[in-house]
């Protein structure tokens, strides 16, 4: 397969680890990984691409399990050459590459308001208008103006807010497309303000979830009018372990690898909650962790 990849300015590694990329630690490789020096390169790249070999996007990896099997074809990731922040008088226009915090930063910096709740969200600008990720009371569609991505033919396009179509969690994107830049409102703000409740989002974060654990963000969505912890929490899987991988104490929304799991240690441990909560709420929870690629066997159950 690497036979038939196109020129590229940028980075090319075949058999690339991709478990050190992510927050879990864990995950096969991926077949090629991909790092493009821009927008122009990436879009040649696309526009080159044989259709047959498979494209995954990733970010930050934080909210992400790569299976231990890898992820077979092109793994792309954006990193320098999409991490320019611009501050204009009534927004922030960031790269995909950008990460929320250094976003929420920039805009706090600025005077602009509007754009805290970013600095609670652990991944990059590309992956939060992806699925319209949201904290504290905001996001992104909210205040979300444009985002600009590059479709899997290479062509270059500009999506309102309105066009995306943002549901809980979700952005419509166009088949393939991967988000570049966007831009965000935001409005004159007292820095003082701004800096008071990015400091109550930090401290609460803290407080509440494993921040200096290694795991990956919330990982079910919240069912309509309720808490996924909650539910987790009734079903009796606080601190379930399966393999390396356990439920957490502090935040049982949360999945963590305590030392030596596997990808399919902590997707199982997850499947497990799953069946759990329906069980004895009758509530099918749906991941909010996005999983990809293959597994390399079968777990045995908690």
């Amino acid at each position: 397969m690497i036979s038939m990849l196109p020129p590229l300015r940028g980075r090319l590694q075949a058999g690339a680890d991709l478990a050190a990329t992510t927050w879990f630690r864990v995950g096969g490789p991926a077949e090629a990984l991909v790092r493009p020096a821009d927008m122009a390169d990436l879009a040649a790249f696309l526009a080159a691409l044989p259709h047959e070999v498979p494209v995954t996007v990733i970010g930050a990896a934080s909210n992400l399990i790569v299976r231990d099997g890898g992820v077979h074809g092109v793994v792309i990731r954006l990193a320098r050459g999409f991490n320019e922040i611009a501050v204009e008088a009534d927004g922030i226009v960031a790269g995909a590459a950008a990460l929320d915090l250094t976003v929420a930063e920039h805009a706090a910096t600025a005077g602009l308001g509007g754009l805290e709740f970013l600095s609670g969200i652990p991944g990059t600008i590309g992956g939060a208008v992806a699925m319209n990720a949201g904290a504290y009371g905001g996001d992104v569609a909210g205040c979300l103006d444009w985002a600009e991505m590059v479709t899997r033919s290479g062509e270059l396009v500009t999506l309102s807010a309105a066009k995306l179509a943002f549901a809980y969690r979700h952005a419509s994107l166009p088949a393939g497309g991967i988000v570049v830049r966007a831009r965000f409102r935001a409005h004159p703000t007292l820095p003082s303000t701004i800096a008071a409740r990015m400091a109550e989002i930090r401290t609460n974060r803290e407080a509440t979830q494993p921040v200096r654990a290694r795991t990956g963000g919330s990982t079910f969505r919240n069912p309509p009018g309720m808490k996924a912890w909650e539910l987790i929490d009734g079903a009796g899987c606080r601190g379930l372990v399966r393999g390396g991988a356990q439920v957490s104490e502090k935040h049982c929304n949360f999945l963590l690898n305590t030392g030596n799991a596997t990808a399919g240690d902590v997707e199982g441990l997850g499947e497990d909650v799953r069946a759990r909560v329906l069980a004895a709420t009758g509530v099918e929870l749906h991941w909010e962790i996005r999983r990809l690629g293959v597994p390399q066997r079968q777990e045995q159950p908690a």
